[in-house]
């Protein structure tokens, strides 16, 4: 294994910056991928995966990333909070990483729920 330079840690350094500050702060929008053992199971990572690539590949710095246990929807499992502003949040399910992305660019870039993918609001 090659040896890291100031540099290679530098970056790792700004990575690491850039990660938590998704995870913390008053931004615009929250979204939390429920990630307890039955949404992990089901495919969670991906989907976090998923929408970690769609906010670095947008650009956008003021969407807060979270993750949280199960909420008790086994069934419905990966599932997804979309939290705006002054809007109520509203819960995904059965999500995977397409839907994800669709979620993403259409609920919290352009503000429009995606009702077909929708299991509750409020």
């Amino acid at each position: 294994m090659a040896k890291l330079t100031i540099a290679d840690l530098k970056k790792i350094k700004e990575k690491a910056h850039a990660d938590a500050a998704l995870r913390q702060g008053e931004q615009r929008a929250k979204v939390t991928v429920h990630m307890g053992t039955c949404g992990i199971a089901a495919g969670a990572r991906v989907v976090m995966d998923s929408l970690m690539a769609e906010i670095a590949e947008a650009g956008v710095s003021d969407v807060i990333v979270t993750t949280s246990g199960c909420a008790g929807f086994c069934s419905q499992e990966p599932m997804v909070t979309v939290e705006m502003t002054g809007q109520e949040s509203i819960i995904y399910g059965k999500i995977d990483a397409n839907k994800m992305r669709q979620i993403f660019k259409r609920h919290v870039l352009q503000g429009e729920v995606q009702t077909p993918f929708a299991l509750a609001r409020g």
